[in-house]
Formats: C-alpha cells, sequence, structure tokens
C-alpha cells in the first residue's frame, strides 16, 4: 500500500489539476454515474471533535471506490492545526484491496477551494475585482491561493480579510487588507468567501450587496451555519449536491422557515455540463453552499496515486 503525506499531496497536485479532477467528480455527480451515501457523523459525548466517514463509488470504463475518514476538531485553528484530520483511503475497485492511505488534511484543503474557485467561475460577475474572506485558517489561506494565485483565472484587484480577531487578520496573509468591522468588509465586495468553524451566522443579508457571489465554506454539518437564513432567501442558491444540502447543511436548515427544497437552483455540476444557466442577471446575489462529497476526495486520491507511482513518491508499506 503506498502512504501520501500531506508534503507529497502538496507536491503532487497543483490547484489548476485540483480544478480539473473537481469538475471531473462534478460532472460524474450530474451524470450520475457516482454511488455517494450521505456521510456518517460520529459524535461520542464527551468528545471536543466529531468522525465524519464519507465513501464513493465512480462507475464507468475507469472506475474508483473509496472512503475518506476525517475528524474534523473546531478547536484544533488555536492550537495551529487544521481542523480537518484525517486519512483517504483507495482501494481496488475490483478486488477491494487497500491501494493508497493520503493524507486527507491535504487533500480536504486543496480540493474544497479548487470546487469554490470553479462555482466562482460560473457564479461571479466576470468583472469582479474585490474578494472578501472570512476565517484566517487552512481554507482562507486555500481559498486565497486558488482564487488569487497563478493560473486562478481571476482579476481580483483587492483582498481582504475578517478573522476572529484584528491580530489574526493582521497577520493572516501581506496579499490581504486585515478588517475589523465585518460589514465594513463586506461592502463594495463582488466575491465573498466564509471559512470559519463558526457556530452561528458571521454574514448577515444586509450586509451583501446585488450582483455578490457567495462560497460559504465553513458549515458542514446541521448543527452550524455561517449565512443569516435571509441571505438564504434572497439569493440563487446553489448546492454541490441536493440531497446533501437537505440534510447536512445547518445553512438551508436554519433557513427553512423563509425557503423550502424548490429554492435551490440546482447542483453546481448541472452547471458545468450546461444543463442549468449559471448567473442569469448581474444583480443577483449568488450563494454556492459547499459541504464536500467523497467522490471530489476519491478522484482526488486516484491521480495522487497513479501520479505518485510514476514519480517514485511516497512510502510502500506491506500491509
Amino acid at each position: 500500500m503506498l502512504v501520501l503525506s500531506a508534503a507529497d499531496v502538496r507536491a503532487l497536485l497543483t490547484p489548476e489539476v485540483c480544478r480539473d479532477l473537481m469538475r471531473e467528480a462534478l460532472v460524474a455527480v450530474a451524470e450520475e454515474r457516482t454511488f455517494l451515501p450521505l456521510r456518517t457523523v460520529i459524535r461520542p459525548p464527551g468528545l471536543a471533535g466529531a468522525l465524519a466517514l464519507m465513501s464513493a463509488h465512480l462507475t464507468g470504463p475507469d472506475p474508483a471506490f473509496g472512503m475518506k475518514s476525517v475528524c474534523v476538531f473546531p478547536g484544533n485553528p488555536l492550537l495551529g492545526k487544521d481542523g480537518h484530520q484525517g486519512i483517504v483511503t483507495l482501494f481496488d475497485p475490483e478486488t477491494g484491496e487497500p491501494l493508497a492511505a493520503v493524507n486527507a488534511s491535504a487533500v480536504t484543503e486543496i480540493r474544497t477551494a479548487a470546487v469554490s474557485a470553479l462555482a466562482t467561475s460560473v457564479l461571479a460577475r466576470p468583472e469582479s475585482r474585490v474578494l472578501t474572506i472570512f476565517g484566517t485558517g487552512v481554507q482562507a489561506r486555500a481559498h486565497l491561493n486558488a482564487l488569487t494565485g497563478p493560473g486562478s483565472g481571476f482579476g481580483f484587484d483587492e483582498v481582504r480579510v475578517v478573522g476572529r480577531t484584528f491580530d489574526a487578520a493582521f497577520r493572516f496573509d501581506e496579499r490581504a487588507r486585515p478588517f475589523n468591522d465585518p460589514a465594513e468588509a463586506v461592502s463594495g465586495a463582488d466575491v465573498i468567501v466564509t471559512a470559519t468553524t463558526a457556530p452561528d451566522p458571521i454574514l448577515m443579508a444586509d450586509w451583501v450587496a446585488p450582483g455578490t457571489h457567495v462560497n460559504a465554506v465553513g458549515s458542514s454539518i446541521p448543527t452550524t451555519a455561517e449565512l443569516e437564513p435571509a441571505l438564504l432567501a434572497r439569493s440563487v442558491l446553489v448546492a454541490d449536491r441536493r440531497e446533501s444540502l437537505f440534510h447536512e447543511s445547518g445553512d438551508f436548515l436554519r433557513a427553512a422557515p423563509l425557503i423550502d427544497r424548490s429554492h435551490v437552483h440546482g447542483e453546481l455540476g448541472d452547471i458545468l455540463t450546461a444543463r442549468l444557466p449559471g448567473r442569469s442577471t448581474p444583480d443577483e446575489i449568488t450563494v454556492f453552499k459547499s459541504l464536500g462529497l467523497a467522490i471530489e476526495d476519491l478522484l482526488v486520491a486516484r491521480h495522487l496515486f497513479t501520479t505518485a507511482v510514476a514519480a517514485g513518491r511516497g512510502q510502500h508499506v506491506e500491509f
């Protein structure tokens, strides 16, 4: 079995390649070539975090089979650690043999931001110039790199950041201007990313101007939400997957008094395959609610396995 560390993942997976892999994954979902059970979340009493089990199978001429076991510990950023810790296991789809164990933190870091970049490319206004990021942790930095780095394709002139404290925002990255007031940070923003561990909404509807695109990334469980329900009610809402949104998204569930399932415009894969339009008018507020799908982790793991074997990277262990 091949073991790939976080350093191996970062060396072998560029944001540009990851965007292509995420497109492939979301198109496979749209074309119903995946088996994706809802994630199983285990929350032992007294534990400061939870364990999520996310499995996937891809059919077709190049099948794949695997699972991500990821621990989510919201207090980790205060310890200087990623809030997501775990392993992506790639199995042989014919025999079930474990082929690779891949660092899940690095995979989640890069692929989540790559999906947001895809959503931004089809939902944000082409003339978008101001990017505001809520959060100063691993995902905030990954989104900064994915949306402003080389090959990103976006033309942001200004990046703003809001942290748990002004000091955290100040120390975040020299490319981002720190803000203490979140409403001020959002004023004039064209694209907003919420990548926090906040249990309750930190982005309010009245702050968000017409024409803005929002990538809501931080909350992936039913009990937490980053967006005020009124913001979802005002928006064109896009999901990575409807079933996941309806059962796993605290943002959607808290907005239930204002919206129902018919409010959802569609899935990102349907937009990427042109089955649905993306942004229809310049004044729409668009929201992409990212929950993360096991098929995304699976296609990254398969790519990393093939690439690492060819490059002689990683550690082979008897298993």
